[in-house]
């Protein structure tokens, strides 16, 4: 039978605490003799790593574990506070480097506190900035990841992606800091009432259009220094006569990186550069407003992607990707449209498979996933909707083929699930293969990033002489 200890000598101890620890010590004791409890470290799981994606439209933090977790949580008020507790888990200095992880810009959290709450559980509680609404969820183990804890903070009020696009185009174009009171809006909080004055505005100086015209065909492949503005007429021609949305979609981000290249840099990193470059250049156009699906490190849900641009009243979706190939020989740029009959090319099927994953890892919270309304919303997609991402996608082949090697000469479709807005032609542009070393080495480069960004945005002035866009009562 276990020696028992004998207590240490405290004074500031009243009896009758000191009573009652003896009492539960040899209950613990009495315990021990019946069950011999395993160490902790050999019964608890482990943290193994920890992560924080901050933005403005929410903020994640990732608990990486080797096994399952039970938690239960609950928000605390004045100040807001989320408390959450973790059975079966052991307090490790991976867990305690969460609280130098959280960044003093960071929208929602202002510290987390870590600690072993009691034998077997952890206790974290995340001091927030405001109220929020928590969804505590976990992942099975995909694509490199062990088993995930998630904790997403959403703000109360969800952020209206129209609504944040204006007021940032009115940051732009003033002196005023984006945290400045804000001037009165004769327009109240209707955003939409915001941007149907703007297209009005624009429409008073109405432009003719030109008449629709077939798309010339895409090139065949082409070496670099062939000059697609001069192969075909109409390229330079931008003529809109009302407002114009244009929805920019960096793939993957945050939880998702991606592909990876040799030298470790992720797919997301690349296309969020060269999406923020194609905004800049799109901006430039005369009445042309570009909204990003995401300007920062951070994952968006593919059906999330899709509803943000049908919200903008989006008149072109463009997501912009790095391919990825088990040979690392494999180069050029594509693009792609959706395809209702099934994929252009076993490739383009492999492709869209891989890139439909996206969801699993960059993990979706499957309790608040509307599995019905998404199969609808894609269900509607029509057959002129692909036909003008068909025209799109060539316009934008015809330009790219002029700065990279193409890797098939013609726009491929596959089932792509971030290209199925019923009512957006949309597009899918893989800038070059991040898998090809040499590739790899152009995509990290700023004057090629550059490059990329004139060219689609040739592509879609090409697309938009042939195609001006519909008035806006076709979108509401």
């Amino acid at each position: 039978m276990p020696r028992t200890p004998a207590l240490p000598a405290d004074s500031l101890i009243p009896g009758s605490l000191k009573r009652r620890t003896i009492l539960k010590t040899g209950a613990t004791l009495l315990l021990s003799v019946i069950a011999p409890a395993l160490p902790l470290s050999a019964s608890a799981a482990q943290i193994m790593a920890v992560r924080v994606w901050p933005a403005d439209e929410y903020t994640r933090v990732t608990l990486e574990n080797d096994g399952e977790l039970k938690t239960t949580h609950f928000m605390v008020a004045d100040p807001p506070r989320l408390v959450v507790d973790i059975e079966g888990l052991a307090l490790n200095e991976t867990l305690k480097s969460l609280v130098a992880k959280v960044e003093s810009n960071d929208p929602y959290i202002k510290q987390i506190r870590v600690g072993q709450n009691r034998p077997n559980v952890v206790r974290l509680v995340l001091d927030l900035k405001e109220e929020v609404k928590p969804q505590v969820f976990t992942l099975p183990p995909v694509a490199g990841y062990r088993q995930r804890l998630i904790f997403d903070l959403y703000p109360v009020k969800a952020v209206d992606p129209l609504a944040s696009m204006i007021a940032k185009e009115n940051w732009s174009n003033t002196d005023s800091p984006p945290n400045a009171p804000a001037s009165p809006n004769p327009f109240g909080t209707d955003p939409i009432a915001k941007l149907e004055a703007d297209a009005a505005h624009a429409g008073s100086t109405p432009v003719q259009p030109q008449p629709a015209t077939p798309q010339p065909a895409a090139p065949n492949p082409a070496p670099a220094q062939q000059s697609p503005s001069k192969a075909a007429p109409g390229a330079n021609d931008f003529k809109v006569s009302r407002m114009v949305t244009i929805a920019l979609d960096p793939g993957h981000g945050g939880e998702d990186p991606g592909a990876t290249g040799s030298t470790g840099v992720h797919e997301k990193d690349i296309v969020l550069a060269v999406a923020k470059r194609l905004k800049e250049k799109l901006e430039q156009l005369p009445n042309t407003r570009v909204m990003l699906t995401r300007d920062a490190d951070f994952f968006v849900p593919l059906g999330q992607r899709v509803e943000k641009a049908r919200k903008v009243q989006a008149d072109l979706f463009v997501s912009v990707h790095a391919d990825a190939f088990v040979e690392p020989t494999a180069r050029g740029s594509s693009v792609f449209v959706l395809s209702e009959k099934g994929a252009s090319s076993s490739a383009a099927r492999w492709l869209a498979n891989d890139q439909n994953k996206a969801d699993l890892i960059g993990g979706v919270n499957l309790g608040t996933h509307d599995k019905e309304l998404a199969g609808v919303l894609f269900d509607l997609s029509t057959t002129a909707q692909i036909n003008d991402s068909m025209k799109l996608a060539k316009a934008v082949l015809t330009e790219i083929g002029g700065i990279n090697r193409l890797h098939h000469g013609a726009v491929e479709q596959a089932g792509f699930a971030v290209l199925k807005a019923p009512d957006i032609p949309s597009i899918l542009v893989e800038t070059a293969f991040i898998s090809n070393p040499e590739e790899e080495a152009r995509l990290k480069d700023d004057a090629y990033q550059n490059q990329l960004a004139d060219a689609i945005t040739k592509g879609i002035k090409r697309y938009f002489a042939y195609n001006p866009p519909l008035a806006k009562s076709r979108m509401t």
